[in-house]
């Protein structure tokens, strides 16, 4: 146990001009997988690009932070974080990862050009303001140094939305179809019933999706209350799509964990029949439009690198 979780905090990577923490490993992916995407991609498109063309195993992504949050997507995002913090990324557009300029243009190319990033941004906040709350990245899990810019990356899984994932997590397994069955009516599918049978190869339910008057889908769906420790496998995808053939137009999978790659990769496979994938980061994504369970509210957040202009004035 102390093995995995000392794994889960995360290492050090080293290349010729020294060390830095592990996530500088994703820095250099993530602006090649955009550019490649023309310049924009959402955080789980981005994410999952990232883990494919690292070649993360799927036993390193099954570990997990302290937290419980995916280590490996955990370190992706503090990557994003410092892209953005150096001006290579556009921080201001909410669920939407895009290349600036100077992204577009960058020469980032090796490990030492992201470790230098690092320093650069570092070198910015070593001197904390008053007001300013230091960033660990070992409690994120990652090892290595701290920033005090006073906020973590927003994919970190903070806020109500890891609250409201782990509330999900705590349902029972029928309570967990249920809420689900009530989602997916509230996404425009009708006729939707919870089945739970045995032996009936995982399915949990069905639906219809009225696509347009002309046009209805048969739906299947089957919902894995997981934490992130325990991801969704192909194996997993290849069994429920065996158990929905010639009995639906489309399956779903729905689940509060996480898909590896090689799972989305085997939901996407040609000639086998899509696989719609729902992960614990969309399924809440999915409540928030549906409004089920969440209540918008109106509120002001400090974003405290504003300042950052003003204090050599």
């Amino acid at each position: 146990m102390a093995t995995k979780r000392a794994a889960a905090r995360g290492a050090s990577v080293e290349g010729p001009k020294g060390k830095g923490p592990e996530f500088l490993r994703f820095i250099v992916p993530i602006v090649e997988v955009l550019r490649e995407l023309g310049s924009s991609g959402t955080p789980s498109e981005v994410t999952d690009l990232v883990i494919q063309r690292c070649k993360i195993s799927e036993k390193e992504q099954g570990l997990t932070t302290s937290n419980g949050q995916s280590r490996v997507k955990n370190q992706v995002a503090w990557a994003r974080f410092y892209l953005a913090k150096d001006g290579l990324l556009d921080n201001s557009r909410r669920g939407v990862w895009v290349l600036t300029e100077k992204g577009v243009s960058s020469r980032l190319a090796t490990l030492d050009d992201a470790r230098e990033l690092f320093a650069r941004v570092q070198s910015r906040f070593s001197k904390p303001a008053k007001g300013d709350s230091v960033i660990d990245h070992e409690s994120n899990g990652d090892a290595g140094s701290s920033i005090s810019d006073g906020s973590a990356p927003p994919e970190a899984g903070t806020g109500h939305r890891a609250a409201f994932l782990q509330s999900l997590r705590e349902l029972s397994p029928k309570g967990f179809e249920q809420v689900c069955q009530m989602l997916l009516r509230e996404s425009g599918f009708r006729q939707v019933v919870v089945t739970g049978r045995p032996n009936d190869g995982g399915i949990d339910g069905k639906g219809v999706l009225e696509v347009n008057p002309l046009v209805t889908l048969r739906v299947l769906f089957q919902c894995k209350r997981y934490n992130e420790r325990n991801p969704v496998t192909p194996s997993q995808v290849r069994d429920f799509r065996g158990a929905i053939q010639g009995r639906a137009d489309k399956g779903i999978i729905l689940t509060t964990g996480t898909f590896t790659s090689e799972a989305r990769k085997e939901a996407e496979r040609d000639g086998g029949g899509y696989i719609e994938l729902v992960d614990g980061e969309k399924l809440v994504t999915l409540f928030e439009r549906a409004e089920l369970g969440l209540r918008r509210v109106d509120a002001f957040v400090a974003e405290l690198e504003f300042f950052e202009q003003f204090r050599e004035a």
